[in-house]
């Protein structure tokens, strides 16, 4: 079983416009055509059983359109995070939609949704997720399109794990695009589950195998970021740390199906 917690796609007619203007920003070529049928078939190619799709509402007006989408798409492989943005006045009552609608979690880019993610404004919001026990995963770190401005730097996402030690976290891009040395020191081993998305982009071998190991099989999560990086890269690259076969497990689905309530399947 392997099951991709970090994967995103778009309706069909807006996925080629997308993934140009998203591709010329990060300066990456994808590895999909972004759609939702696209992403099966890579999934297919490179042996992916689920893969968990994440949304961001850039503007208020889009949360509930992209929840509704979301929710038309799920499936037995394909299991979907909700959005809600920061500045929408109904923000706490989507959250409680998302959680009627049985979307699986909500998915936060401070970078794009331009919030920091340590605000006070937030602590409604992550006092919601924590009352409907809906995780929360959130870009952290480097983004290319705030390159001088990161949103959610590592010792923030410190912060929020001391202010909310109930809120079940998710930190995509093992807790710090580009900020790997304040991952491995600060975040490495804390009550926090980290995706390994885009590490072999973007950390060099030595100390992704160190923070992987530091932080424990059991709070990490098998993810790509597809269609900017592929299963399969991810995968060999996870293959060169040293992990016992039952901690592979956790890592490439067993902790992802606890999480997503599916740990029977």
């Amino acid at each position: 079983m392997l099951i991709d917690f970090h994967t995103h796609a778009f309706p069909d007619k807006l996925a080629e416009r997308t993934l140009e203007k998203l591709s010329a920003i990060a300066k990456i070529q994808p590895n999909s055509d972004g759609t939702v049928e696209g992403t099966r078939g890579k999934m297919g190619e490179w042996g992916v059983d689920k893969a968990v799709l994440l949304h961001i509402a850039t503007k208020p007006s889009q949360q509930r359109t992209i929840n509704d989408w979301a929710r038309s798409i799920q499936s037995d492989d394909l299991l979907c995070f909700g959005t809600v943005h920061p500045d929408a006045e109904d923000a706490i009552e989507e959250l409680y939609r998302i959680k009627e609608i049985g979307l699986h979690g909500v998915k936060f880019h401070p970078d794009y949704q331009g919030f920091w993610l340590t605000e006070d404004r937030m602590l409604p919001i992550y006092e919601t997720l924590e009352k409907l026990g809906l995780p929360m995963i959130f870009h952290a770190g480097w983004d290319p399109i705030s390159p001088d401005v990161v949103h959610a730097p590592v010792k923030a996402v410190v912060e929020l794990l001391d202010t909310c030690p109930g809120l079940t976290l998710i930190g995509a891009h093992l807790g710090g695009m580009k900020q790997y040395d304040q991952v491995e020191e600060l975040l490495a081993g804390r009550d926090i589950f980290l995706d390994v998305s885009m590490s072999s982009v973007y950390c060099g071998k030595e100390q992704y195998c160190r923070i992987l190991k530091k932080h424990g099989a059991g709070r990490l999560l098998f993810g790509s970021d597809c269609p900017w990086s592929s299963a399969r890269a991810e995968l060999e690259f996870l293959n060169q740390a040293d992990f016992t076969p039952e901690e592979r497990e956790r890592i490439c689905w067993k902790n992802a199906a606890e999480l997503l309530g599916i740990a029977g399947e």
